[in-house]
């Protein structure tokens, strides 16, 4: 069952590169750095997805990163999504990350899935929101 929202992050993509296109199927690597909040503990967010486009022009994507609270506690995260790129050069995406090596702050977050809505604009900026999924 979707629950309450529990944070959200924004930020700017850092880097980006194009990927080998094993089977023909167009591959980018895209980096961001975020700060926001989760499970109302501030953090300061850092990941890296790889996004596959599809045949009927969606994308599927998959990433990893490091939380990191103000403590300087950190978890790390691992998720996948889908989504699409629009004409005007935006994109939405909608997945799930689960949190492992969670600190105290954050240890409620290994027994449910966080899904997410990700917005990135056409000059690299990003904004996640998150809710909990029990």
């Amino acid at each position: 069952m979707l629950g309450e929202k529990i944070g959200g992050i924004s930020g700017r993509i850092t880097a980006q590169r194009v990927l080998p296109n094993l089977g023909g199927a167009p591959r980018m690597e895209s980096s961001f750095q975020a700060t926001g909040s989760i499970a109302g503990v501030d953090i300061k967010d850092t990941g890296t997805y790889c996004t596959l486009v599809r045949p009927d022009g969606t994308q599927y994507g998959e990433g990893q990163g490091v939380m990191v609270t103000k403590d300087g506690d950190m978890a790390t995260w691992t998720g996948h999504g889908v989504g699409a790129m629009n004409k005007d050069g935006t994109a939405t995406y909608r997945g799930a990350i689960y949190l492992q090596t969670i600190p105290a702050s954050l240890c409620r977050l290994s027994k449910v899935a966080v899904i997410f809505e990700y917005h990135v604009d056409a000059e690299g900026n990003m904004r996640s929101e998150y809710w909990e999924w029990k």
